[in-house]
């Protein structure tokens, strides 16, 4: 028995590649994610007088929708970043799309830190900070996709859902580091110097994080089943015309079962922030230090639903994840309204474990939804679209609700509304753990189930 231990541990020990692939995967998704949750946080403390201000001066209001509307601006890109990573990702490989869809995320995150307000140059300066949420999302597209089957790809078929847990935890982790990085700067400086000056640092430093992560991605090799793929050529000659001729139903169902997840996290990364300052009058450095610590119940909670998922299933995570998430809609707001940062963080911290249960199996299920020569694609397009269907309004969804009905509760509601989506999407989808992703043997099971494509080009054995 202690033969059959060791062997068994050994067997689970992560080799040196491993490791390399985990920590570039979750490095790269870090400073992604670190970047688009400044400005998402931004958006609802300081952004709306700076780059709106003659809206922000006759209506507060507005100004405020308008600025979290532009969070959503850039979710629309992200189906085209998606296409173009995807093309090029099934074709040239996960990791060179990895490494300049972090260049491109960076840039753009520096160049918004740099970026001169509406008083000094007018007209220009939201027309400028809008083409920068745009290059953000078009990064963010392409980068998810690629993180996650670098992840995917690398792992033994029953540790798939903990290595793909890697890059979801890059979301928590991101999170962290913005929030965490905003409340020091927050500490630091007055009010007045923060919307002066001080706001601008967290973009700024984004610098720094791309050059780690550029040096770790770099140290990744390229991932195994895709150089199968290439010395078997068996590329499809056009991955997204043959995407949604034949697996438009997976694209449809990955962004189905994204949409609550995404909503509910983006009111954790953007709204509470702002609704729990301005509408509730809490002091903006405790909120921001109760929703950091709240993260790391979601990092901890994204790991362990990868991790469950190897055990009971993609779709049990799933489900009981979205279930958590839907019971506790409307006690988190009756916590949150009581203006009290004790209950504050305790209801975030719980919303993070249905949050996390929902979110960690996603990479291993997605990847063992699609065929090989259009994972890429397909995970991708499916993940933006759910992206804009669940999370890129959800912020301002719900200042709208606030301001019409005057109760936090209808955002609850809309919440519920979509786990029941995305319950009824994963249930629809199926079991997939366990599916094959070598190109052999899928190459094989794709030509008997669909005969038909036998004789077209990219399909020939």
């Amino acid at each position: 028995m202690a033969t059959t231990d060791t062997a068994r541990r050994a067997r689970e020990r992560l080799t040196p590649e491993e490791r390399k692939v985990l920590a570039g995967t979750l490095a790269g998704t870090t400073i992604e994610w670190y970047d688009f949750f400044i400005y998402a946080q931004a958006a609802g403390l300081v952004l709306a007088p700076l780059f709106l201000s003659p809206v922000s001066e006759d209506s507060p209001g507005l100004a405020t929708v308008l600025s979290l509307a532009t969070i959503g601006i850039s979710f629309l890109f992200r189906p085209l970043g998606a296409i173009v990573a995807g093309r090029f990702g099934d074709r040239l490989g996960r990791k060179r799309m990895l490494v300049f869809t972090l260049l491109m995320m960076g840039a753009s995150t520096a160049l918004i830190g740099l970026l001169p307000t509406y008083e000094q140059i007018g007209l220009a300066a939201p027309a400028i900070l809008i083409l920068l949420r745009v290059l953000q999302g078009f990064s963010a597209g392409g980068e998810w996709g690629g993180a996650a089957l670098m992840a995917v790809e690398h792992a033994p078929v029953n540790r798939r859902g903990l290595f793909g847990a890697y890059p979801q935890i890059g979301v928590p982790v991101g999170m962290i580091l913005a929030t965490g990085v905003l409340f020091c700067i927050s500490t630091v400086t007055t009010p007045e110097q923060f919307t002066s000056w001080g706001w601008r640092i967290p973009f700024l430093l984004s610098v720094v994080l791309i050059v780690i992560g550029y040096l770790i991605r770099r140290a990744v090799d390229e991932s195994p089943v895709f150089q199968e793929m290439r010395l078997r050529k068996k590329e499809s000659s056009a991955p997204l015309r043959d995407l949604f001729r034949r697996n438009t139903k997976e694209v449809v169902l990955t962004a189905l079962i994204f949409v609550a997840n995404n909503a509910a996290g983006y009111l954790l990364i953007a709204y509470f922030i702002a609704y729990a300052t301005t509408a509730l009058g809490m002091a903006r450095s405790s909120v921001l230090l109760a929703t950091m610590l709240a993260s790391f119940g979601w990092l901890v909670f994204t790991l362990y639903g990868g991790t469950l998922s190897d055990r009971i299933g993609r779709v049990r995570t799933f489900q009981i994840g979205y279930a958590l998430v839907f019971v506790w809609m409307i006690p988190l707001f009756l916590l949150i309204d009581t203006g009290d940062i004790w209950l504050y963080g305790t209801a975030l911290l719980v919303l993070t474990v249905g949050l996390g249960l929902s979110y960690g199996p996603m990479s291993a299920m997605y990847a063992e939804m699609f065929p090989v020569a259009v994972r890429y694609s397909g995970i991708s397009i499916g993940y933006a679209l759910g992206a804009i269907l669940g999370g890129a309004f959800a912020p301002m969804i719900a200042e709208l609700l606030i301001q019409s009905t005057g109760w936090s509760g209808s955002i609850g509601i809309y919440i519920m509304a979509l786990c029941v989506v995305s319950f009824v999407a994963v249930t629809v989808a199926g079991e997939t753990r366990g599916n094959n992703l070598r190109v052999a043997e899928a190459h094989e099971q794709y030509l008997r189930e669909h005969p038909e494509a036998a004789g077209e080009p990219g399909h020939r054995p």
